[in-house]
């Protein structure tokens, strides 16, 4: 048997922190634990949401549409879109835990399109010692999900889409096990998702413009555990609304204002006592349907509660010519939200920049924050981006 050496554990605890549930016990002895794992999936991946607060479900549709409201790949102009992101993650306490999504899109015809995406989360390499402080080696946790998505229009100004997804969360190996001996093990779950995209022509200060809306309901799936007998997990469902107004100012200047709202669709977990027995809020031991439905409604302390667990996530983009872009956001999250989520109360401003050099998008995105308000303080987020197979692209992205 081997054992994490006391300084593994305390660097792999603030190293995931933000992402692996665990029980909190306040003054009175009460006791909160978390009904939720693999929150990497709720994790943005792309700079250029990033750089908005946060916020893509309405923007005009790229191909990370794939994360952020697959029903938006119906609008791509291009044949084949692909993307690839990558994201040091928590850099200021561990150097070598990273998050990687990788996007593609394919127009089938004019109403139809594909789209697939891999995100990988890796953990970073934790040193492993046996009882004695000897070196046992070293071991990498990671986790990974794997989408495909179908999106069709309807008319010219509305879609919708249809996501499935794959998920594998690997915390073990052969050195561990669970305190009553069971062998812990991968955890693996499937997923699926629906989502919609609705956009109209405007004229807003005597000028050409977009308003669209859209909606995104994902990581609907099967519970997930890590070993035979173990408790099972949910998924952190997960809604996602927005809106999103674009300002062609004239023929070089284009302005996006974007706000997107955003909540887990999980059961609030109740208040225990010492013993176990629930004093507030309520059972949380019910099926995923049941789940859903419920997160509206089981918070401890009532419907107020409920509200504080939305996050709000307003955004801009300004484009010159479609070759720069500047970009500004803020994402707020209630202090007492009682879901246990990554950067629980974090508020922060994000910044970034795009550019654009005929079929490649670069875009650069950074979470201005400080360590005292958020643990991702600091934060950056590449993404590349390449437009091809086609001549469909109007100019306007």
């Amino acid at each position: 048997m081997k054992f994490f050496s006391i300084k593994t554990i305390v660097s792999f605890g603030l190293a995931t922190l933000p992402f692996i549930a665990f029980s909190q016990t306040n003054t009175s002895g009460t006791i909160i634990i978390p009904n939720t794992e693999v929150p990497f999936l709720n994790l943005t991946p792309d700079s250029r949401s990033g750089a908005m607060g946060e916020a893509g479900v309405a923007i005009s549709p790229d191909v990370n549409a794939n994360y952020w409201n697959p029903s938006k790949l119906a609008f791509l102009q291009e044949d084949d879109d692909v993307a690839l992101s990558y994201s040091p993650w928590l850099r200021q306490l561990i150097p070598d835990i990273s998050l990687s999504y990788l996007s593609y899109a394919h127009k089938i015809d004019d109403r139809n399109t594909i789209g697939a995406s891999l995100r990988y989360f890796n953990y970073g390499t934790i040193q492993l010692t046996d009882i004695h402080q000897n070196n046992q080696g070293t071991y990498s946790p990671n986790e990974f999900s794997v989408n495909a998505s179908f999106a069709r229009k309807f008319g010219d100004d509305f879609s919708l889409g249809l996501t499935a997804g794959y998920i594998h969360s690997n915390f073990s190996n052969s050195s561990f096990s669970s305190g009553s001996g069971a062998q812990v093990r991968a955890g693996n779950s499937v997923a699926a998702g629906v989502s919609l995209y609705y956009k109209k022509q405007t004229q807003q200060f005597g000028t050409d413009g977009i308003f669209s809306f859209g909606a995104n309901i994902s990581n609907l799936g099967s519970k997930i555990n890590y070993s035979n007998d173990g408790p099972k997990y949910f998924l952190p469902a997960n809604l996602k609304l927005g809106i999103a107004d674009l300002i062609n100012l004239d023929d070089f200047n284009q302005l996006t204002l974007t706000f997107d709202v955003n909540k887990l669709l999980t059961p609030a977990p109740p208040v225990r006592d010492g013993s176990g027995n629930i004093i507030q809020g309520k059972d949380d031991n019910v099926s995923v349907p049941a789940s859903v439905f419920g997160s509206f409604s089981d918070a401890p302390g009532g419907f107020s509660a409920v509200l504080k667990e939305f996050t709000f996530s307003p955004g801009i983009e300004y484009w010159y010519n479609q070759l720069f872009a500047l970009r500004a956001g803020y994402f707020y999250q209630n202090a007492n939200d009682p879901y246990i989520t990554y950067a629980g109360g974090a508020h922060y401003l994000t910044l970034g920049v795009g550019f654009k050099y005929t079929e490649f998008n670069f875009d650069f995105s950074y979470i201005a924050a400080s360590q005292q308000n958020s643990p991702l303080a600091n934060t950056l987020r590449f993404t590349l981006i390449a437009n091809f197979g086609g001549t469909k692209n109007s100019g306007k992205r």
